[in-house]
């Protein structure tokens, strides 16, 4: 193991709250640093950045002692936190060996190795962000990895959530090709911006040419779109989902209305469609439906 030391903002231990294997057990970390921004979340108008409303910008971090005491952000990215310069004096930076060992530290229960802790098989890792494709994130994930791996000690399925809009490593293919990291299940959960919800620009947000070359790595993924419920929304989707396919990306999609919030779900904050409409469209145009449960059950506080 080398001594590189990595940012993050934080690592916690609850369900996973979207997609797949929603309500499974699963141990998080979160990356510092997005190549994205996603202003337009929950904005009246999502494409228009001189209405936007930010609250994190009128957050000031040496009001809090942790970032866990740090406000939801109603609009915007939720977790901008994660990315944005002004916090980074509140983030973490650890070996990998470090960042694996307080992984593990946050499962309650855990069965034990002599005297060290052992992943139970029904425990997930997800891999999250800012966005864990960038660089650095990739590099963290391949050493954190073969930490477990090399005191064959490892998970038995990881879910990296990601925009889809950056290059694999060699570092991050070589491992994951590697024989001894397939005993582990890894699913691409990528979640595409649109320039109607998010206010990011296509040429920008939407890469399928890069995800397809995920398969290579794992075949096993889906594509969650976070949608408005407005006519733009629904048509971009549309385009973007054909898109993916004409690429060979053929994994299920899973439509969530946007909110980082339950009144922003329901679209109290935004005027925009609430999320009972926006499941009943999604079911009438033959996607999968995703909720966020765990703003439902903590109100989507950091650390959940």
């Amino acid at each position: 193991m080398v001594d590189t030391k990595y940012a993050f903002s934080e690592t916690f231990y609850s369900i996973q709250g979207e997609g797949r294997f929603t309500g499974f057990r699963t141990a998080w970390l979160r990356f510092f640093l997005c190549n994205l921004q996603c202003h337009g979340f929950g904005q009246l108008d999502p494409t228009n950045p001189e209405t936007y409303f930010l609250p994190y910008q009128d957050v000031n971090p040496d009001d809090y002692e942790r970032l866990e005491d740090l406000p939801v952000f109603e609009r915007g990215c939720d977790s901008s936190y994660s990315w944005n310069k002004k916090f980074r004096d509140m983030q973490h930076k650890m070996t990998a060996a470090d960042i694996a060992e307080r992984i593990l530290d946050h499962i309650p229960d855990r069965k034990f190795v002599k005297t060290h802790a052992s992943w139970e098989d029904d425990v997930h890792l997800c891999f999250t962000g800012g966005e864990p494709m960038m660089r650095h994130a990739q590099l963290a994930q391949a050493e954190i990895l073969k930490y477990y791996n090399d005191q064959f000690n490892y998970p038995r399925n990881v879910t990296i959530e990601t925009n889809g809009t950056q290059k694999l490593t060699d570092e991050f293919r070589n491992h994951w090709l590697d024989e001894q990291a397939r005993r582990t299940k890894l699913m691409f959960s990528v979640s595409p911006k649109l320039w109607s919800v998010a206010g990011e620009k296509a040429e920008k947000a939407i890469k399928p040419e890069i995800v397809r070359t995920y398969a290579s790595v794992s075949n096993f993924g889906q594509l969650k779109f976070v949608i408005n419920g407005t006519e733009e929304s629904w048509n971009e989707l549309e385009q973007v989902v054909d898109q993916f396919r004409d690429h060979g990306v053929y994994w299920p999609i899973f439509v969530m209305p946007i909110g980082a919030t339950v009144e922003g779900q329901e679209g109290e904050l935004s005027g925009h469609m609430g999320q009972a409409a926006i499941a009943d469209e999604a079911l009438k145009r033959g996607y999968n439906v995703s909720a966020r449960v765990h703003a439902w059950i903590w109100g989507n506080k950091i650390g959940t």
